[in-house]
């Protein structure tokens, strides 16, 4: 039995024509299936919790985009019964980047009704912030590229250019508006070893599972959400001009060797600001904080993946991997 989450409201409405697209072919092939609508925002949190609260076995397939996977993840009652299929119908798509899932909604469908799938288990990330927790999938930011995600849920722009196909361009547009809003802060990071460092005139401290977020900003080259640690990536004292130029080097993953760029694996973080920032879980809005924690879970996702992105049995072990630029 698969079971699908479908946001129809996806990159302006494009969420729903594919699942008009996708029904004939699971009707033609004779799959059995239940199909759920999300009808506002957090329904699909409710409706992954209602649907694996028994931690029967199953297949929730998200159709949508990263925020849609997001409230899907946190609704997740029972990770050991639940297997992930994944049609990326979103602006920016960075959980499919990692993993290579087919842009073609017909071509990622027959993926996950493979009758010989192949599977990633993949970590999961949580936030703990002010006696609350979130996950996340992709990552979870506090700062600057916060600030953009939050500018983008009420932006009168990203609808305009999903409907022009260009819903890549949001995180690049609205950043180089809210620059002009910047506001550096003094921040200190502590790492599981106990090292804490602080940095001043901090743009954002993102801890990421997968290497992009944004749409495409391959801001981590090095993480993998399947090797038991966090990447993260600080980036201070720099210029307004600077910080477009990273954004633009970051795209093919040319910034970590830059003065202003610290990037370093772990398995926990803690972050603190000395003022209020955004923070975001896969692009969602947390709000304003001063502090949060970020981890991963103990359980561990199963995911249909393409044959190429499977890891490969044998490989070297990278939970102990850690990378770190100054």
């Amino acid at each position: 039995m698969f079971t699908f989450i479908i946001n129809p409201a996806s990159r302006s409405g494009l969420g729903r024509q594919v699942w008009e697209r996708l029904e004939p072919v699971l009707d033609r092939r004779g799959i059995s299936y239940k199909a759920y609508m999300t009808c506002c925002q957090r329904h699909a949190t409710r409706l992954a919790r209602e649907l694996t609260a028994d931690g029967r076995e199953q297949t929730l397939v998200v159709l949508g985009g990263d925020g849609t996977l997001n409230e899907v993840v946190n609704g997740i009652q029972c990770f050991s019964g639940t297997t992930l299929g994944y049609i990326p119908v979103g602006s920016g798509n960075d959980f499919a980047r990692f993993f290579h899932f087919p842009s073609d909604p017909e071509e990622a469908l027959s993926l996950i009704l493979d009758c010989h799938p192949s599977y990633a288990d993949m970590n999961i990330g949580n936030l703990v912030f002010r006696g609350q927790e979130k996950r996340f999938a992709v990552s979870a930011g506090l700062g600057f590229d916060a600030a953009i995600c939050h500018q983008a849920v009420i932006s009168r722009l990203k609808p305009v250019l999903n409907r022009l196909h260009l819903g890549k361009l949001t995180y690049a547009l609205i950043a180089l508006d809210r620059l002009h809003f910047l506001r550096p802060a003094r921040v200190t990071v502590t790492f599981d070893d106990r090292t804490s460092l602080s940095f001043t005139d901090t743009l954002f401290v993102t801890a990421m599972n997968h290497p992009y977020e944004g749409g495409g900003f391959k801001f981590c080259p090095g993480a993998d959400p399947c090797d038991d640690r966090l990447d993260v990536i600080v980036v201070s004292g720099i210029s307004r001009l600077k910080a477009v130029l990273l954004l633009l080097l970051s795209q093919k993953a040319a910034h970590t060797g830059a003065r202003g760029i610290f990037i370093r694996s772990c398995r926990r973080v803690r972050i603190e600001s000395d003022t209020s920032l955004p923070v975001h879980t896969d692009g969602e809005p947390v709000f304003l904080q001063r502090r949060m924690d970020a981890s991963l879970l103990q359980e561990r996702l199963r995911v249909i993946v393409p044959r190429d992105s499977a890891p490969i049995p044998g490989a070297p072990d990278k939970t102990t991997k850690e990378r770190s630029r100054t």
